[in-house]
């Protein structure tokens, strides 16, 4: 038997209040561009749980695999909504702190309380259209989704059969835009703008506050409509399953859903492609994936890029202890998929020929009775996109060596800035000269191909084709 010895200076640390403690910042210049560095270094001083500064404001990062599910399997013990925070309860959270537009947002993953499980039921009565393969609803989605792509290549190929893309840009961001107007039932290219500041809301920047206002009042509008005039859409599926919710609390939950198929998909879609290029002995892609085989590589890109790298904070309920530390009651506590997945005693089963641990034993979608309720819809769509790609190009390889591409993070995600692709298409692959726009909703104004073509999404993507090499 083992025994950890303890000097008197680090027990007395280890039992501290978090508000005692010093600790020290977690986004900094080097989580920005080697994140795991970071966590290894967290680990090494603290263990699995570690005290972090997070722009001012004092919380618990949970950086081992074993924890990590301890604390989301266990919802009452560990239970989501702001209300349990006690620092915020007592007015030590800066009215100003960056991260709480995002988090003041109370829809399904943030909500805690009594009201949450029938606001869950609601989500997977109104999801389940959409995620079942044998929903007529699902199987149209797959069929937009697909030709969403077809349209963004096409796009991309006005510059040329062969040549450089951003497929960051011009492909991974704007197809979970695309896809989510379809399910929202966006008029027109109204949709458009709505990601952008869902964009600007998760990179947690200077004007998140403003994108964050502009937005809730868009989706408010949509909500409205919804109320107005119900189709065959995921707002109107939500407001038959849960008929009490005001136009306020649609917004919310839009918001939130509109956030999972955007910047979480896309990031997945293009860190997925880079596994497939990187994954082939030439360096190019040679044949067509089965859809089985991309969703098998997914799961494995997530396991060591998972797009959502730190969850939406829980709070202790009561004095609990986790890792080296006692959490005390109302504790911010934030599991990080990411370090969990790196953490030696999971990452050590999970190596090439290891069959200990299966690669869907991933928390990018989390775990326990709070697992994300459109993980199978977000998998779907990113899906589609990474077979269409494979199937559209003849090659396609890295413009940049792998350990050069450019990152960005923010407090929750991690993706490419970019990624410099040179391509060639499939000579099967004949693009239509003019992408028309397949209606989003059973909106007149959405019938027409004019409309997407002046949309700011298109206007800027058309910006960015360049001519062939």
């Amino acid at each position: 038997m083992e025994f950890h010895v303890v000097d008197e200076e680090e027990s007395t640390s280890r039992g501290a209040r978090l508000e005692d403690l010093a600790p020290e910042p977690l986004l900094t210049r080097d989580y920005e561009t080697r994140p795991a560095l970071v966590y290894e270094r967290l680990r090494e001083r603290h263990g699995p749980v570690a005290p972090v500064d997070l722009l001012g404001v004092p919380a618990w990062l949970v950086l081992g695999y074993r924890e990590s599910l301890q604390v989301l399997q266990d919802d009452a013990g560990w239970p989501k909504g702001l209300e349990n925070w006690r620092a915020r309860s007592e007015g030590r959270v800066p009215a100003d702190w960056p991260l709480g537009p995002s988090l003041e947002v109370n829809h399904v993953l943030i909500q805690g309380g009594p009201g949450y499980p029938r606001l869950r039921g609601a989500w997977d009565t109104a999801l389940r259209p959409f995620q079942d393969p044998r929903h007529p609803q699902a199987k149209r989605l797959k069929a937009a989704v697909t030709g969403y792509a077809d349209e963004l290549i096409g796009l991309l190929a006005q510059g040329g059969r062969t040549g450089h893309a951003d497929l960051s840009a011009q492909f991974s961001r704007p197809l979970p835009l695309m896809a989510a107007s379809h399910l929202l039932g966006f008029p027109g290219s109204q949709g458009d703008d709505a990601l952008m500041d869902m964009w600007r809301v998760l990179d947690a920047g200077p004007d998140a506050e403003p994108a964050l206002a502009r937005l809730l009042v868009t989706l408010s509008e949509l909500a409205a409509a919804k109320r107005e005039k119900p189709g065959d859409d995921f707002p109107s599926h939500l407001l038959a399953a849960h008929p009490d919710l005001t136009v306020d609390e649609l917004a919310r939950e839009l918001f939130m859903l509109l956030g999972m198929t955007s910047d979480h998909v896309g990031i997945l879609i293009s860190n997925t492609v880079v596994e497939v290029i990187s994954g082939e002995g030439d360096g190019g892609v040679r044949h067509t994936l089965s859809a089985g085989m991309v969703r098998e590589t997914m799961n494995r890109v997530v396991m060591r890029k998972p797009p959502l790298v730190n969850f939406v904070p829980r709070f202790a309920a009561a004095d609990t202890p986790l890792g080296d530390y006692t959490i005390r009651a109302g504790d911010p506590v934030w599991v990080s998929s990411a370090a969990a997945h790196a953490d030696p005693l999971f990452a050590g089963q999970t190596t090439p020929g290891s069959s200990s641990i299966s690669s869907r034993a991933h928390l990018a979608w989390g775990a326990g009775p709070r697992q994300c309720p459109a993980r199978e819809l977000a998998s779907t769509i990113a899906a589609a996109g990474v077979t269409r790609i494979v199937e559209r190009f003849g090659h396609l390889e890295l413009a940049l060596p792998v350990d050069q591409l450019p990152w960005r993070s923010s407090p929750f995600m991690r993706g490419l800035r970019s990624l410099p692709v040179r391509y060639e298409l499939s000579g099967t692959f004949v693009p239509e000269p003019l992408p028309a726009a397949t209606p989003a909703a059973d909106v007149p104004e959405a019938q027409d191909p004019a409309v997407k073509r002046r949309s700011s999404l298109w206007r800027y993507l058309t910006g960015l084709i360049r001519s062939g090499d």
